[in-house]
């Protein structure tokens, strides 16, 4: 579960690999949305009646639309939230390429439409926050795209993340840990080699080669391949390659606005 743009396609290729017990040949031969089809896609029922358990699901649905009938099920939730600055910016740049969202004209035009809540999907704020809204009522594990990046030992610490009971005593931000998390809630003992497969088959150059992570296959009619690559930098900050001084200052008065008293999984930095 995740917003537009926040590490879908990153947490897919974990959670196969994870599932897998680190043989990178399902990564390598079966397209993304088949091993973890959309929810929302017209596909999906008929992908899930021919897959066996367990089963992996992908979607950006709200909280009001999906949590009620997540509620009544057995089902385990991953969450992953990335900051709203690096999203925007992503998202943008996948307009460019999907021919089925409407042109983002300038980056400026956008992050209008992206503070107002008029993007594909809805309010990144109220994604998250009505998501944040479930953690006593669903199985949910929060994940931030930022602690995937794996960072030198003598990196710091990640923030105390104590207010939020899923996510305690955090080690260094680092994709082995975080995938040692993800197994200890899914219930998956990790296999032998199963973390330095993941080390090697999801860094972000190797799912940019895979043609199975990468949605190059995705027919010209449907996303444009002449306008970039769907995976195009996957780093930390790139936002401040793109905001002016203005667009900061306004971004950052309506994220206080909205998530001013949210307990956030961590706290971004905004500066």
């Amino acid at each position: 579960l995740t917003a537009a743009s926040a590490g879908t396609t990153w947490m897919q290729e974990i959670l196969t690999l994870l599932f897998s017990l680190g043989d990178a040949r399902p990564a390598k031969t079966i397209p993304n949305w088949e091993r973890a089809p959309w929810l929302e896609q017209i596909y999906c029922r008929e992908a899930l009646r021919d897959s066996g358990s367990p089963r992996l699901l992908t979607t950006h649905l709200p909280a009001p639309v999906l949590a009620p009938a997540l509620q009544r099920s057995k089902a385990k939730v991953i969450y992953v939230a990335r900051n709203p600055k690096d999203v925007a910016v992503s998202f943008y740049h996948f307009h460019h390429l999907a021919k089925f969202l409407p042109d983002p004209s300038s980056f400026d035009a956008f992050l209008t439409q992206f503070l107002e809540g008029t993007v594909h999907y809805g309010s990144w704020f109220e994604h998250v926050k009505g998501w944040l809204g479930q953690r006593h009522l669903l199985d949910i594990l929060y994940v931030t795209y930022e602690e995937l990046h794996q960072v030198s030992p003598a990196a710091s610490p990640s923030p105390s993340l104590s207010r939020c009971p899923a996510l305690t005593a955090l080690p260094p931000q680092d994709l082995r840990g975080t995938a040692q998390r993800l197994s200890s809630f899914l219930g998956c003992p990790l296999a032998p080699g199963t973390l330095a497969a993941l080390e090697q088959h999801c860094s972000f150059s190797a799912m940019r080669d895979n043609a199975m992570a990468n949605y190059s296959l995705i027919p010209a009619e449907i996303m444009d391949h002449s306008q970039g690559r769907f995976m195009r930098k996957g780093v930390v900050g790139d936002w401040r390659s793109h905001f002016s001084p203005e667009q900061n200052a306004l971004f950052n008065r309506r994220y206080q606005e909205e998530m001013g008293d949210t307990e956030l999984p961590a706290q971004w930095p905004m500066a």
